[in-house]
């Protein structure tokens, strides 16, 4: 049987995200119609569904169930979609498009964007608790993924690291600085969801370090290529506009380094990525390797 491509692997595993996604909240729920409806507007928006496929590759590398890491995949849906409904913001990034459609405050106004984007954060945490009762995955697993979820989604983690982005705006004098934010609030979502689908799969303490490290760096490279794209990118496939950056005049790794040693980081911290990952005794470790070129190849 021949090998699926990454491309359709990703697809695959993200129709299986998306069937989880789309069973959140059981009808028997009395929820608010609007709050329902804000919450599913920018949860089904389409995307990649990356940071969940990535929960599901680090399961599968470990020889993990695909279906007990899905409520832990679609948890880290839910708070990267409740990041991007609070940054589009115009309290923070003042963003009218997202994925190509209007953004979730033009659609439902202010306060209900605000609520949805609490509501999916809180939601969160209760369909990470759904892999223990209902798969049967360690109580004491699933404690280390919540745990590490409210630290790495939190003020140490995502949330400080977009504090530090918005006071950047008033001018970030050191690379370092920079790479804070990336590492923050780009990397630290994507270290979560490595670890927590390691630790549904049973990883060892050296692949979690692994893992960690692996994250780490293609989160960092994931970051400059949006970066780049930025810059260089094509708005139809991006769907949002380009020069965003520059118009809002935020200081990126090309503005610090330039176009060609951005391109150059970004594949040296690929490599690194790969390499820890390759270092570790993975069962299966190939979706892994093959994600990491093809977020960092990325045109969109």
């Amino acid at each position: 049987m021949s090998h699926p491509s990454i491309t359709d692997y990703i697809k695959e595993r993200a129709s299986l995200i998306e069937r989880e996604l789309a069973a959140y909240a059981p009808e028997e729920w009395h929820i608010p119609a609007v709050l329902k409806d804000a919450m599913t507007y920018s949860l089904m928006a389409g995307g990649k569904r990356l940071r969940p496929v990535m929960v599901l590759a680090a399961a599968e590398a470990c020889g993990g169930s695909v279906e007990a890491a899905l409520p832990v995949a679609a948890a880290v849906e839910m708070v990267h979609t409740y990041s991007l409904v609070h940054d589009d913001l115009p309290a923070l990034d003042n963003d009218d498009y997202r994925r190509g459609r209007l953004t979730n405050h033009k659609v439902y106004g202010e306060a209900i964007a605000i609520l949805a984007g609490d509501a999916l954060l809180t939601h969160a945490f209760y369909s990470a608790s759904r892999a223990s009762r209902l798969y049967g995955v360690p109580a004491e697993r699933v404690l280390d993924i919540i745990e590490e979820l409210a630290v790495l989604a939190g003020p140490r983690g995502m949330v400080g690291g977009q504090v530090a982005d918005m006071q950047g705006e008033q001018g970030l004098t050191q690379l370092a600085e920079l790479e804070y934010i990336h590492l923050h609030k780009t990397s630290d979502l994507i270290v979560f969801s490595l670890k927590a689908g390691g630790r549904i799969g049973g990883a060892t303490e050296r692949q979690l370090n692994a893992l960690e490290t692996y994250g780490r760096n293609i989160g960092l490279a994931f970051q400059i290529q949006d970066d780049i794209l930025d810059v260089v990118g094509d708005e139809q496939k991006l769907g949002k506009a380009v020069r965003s950056d520059e118009k809002m005049q935020k200081v990126t790794y090309p503005y610090f380094i330039g176009l060609e040693a951005s391109r150059r980081k970004v594949t040296e911290l690929t490599d690194l990525g790969k390499q820890a990952v390759r270092d570790a005794g993975f069962q299966a470790p190939e979706r892994l390797l093959e994600l990491a070129d093809f977020l960092t190849e990325r045109d969109h």
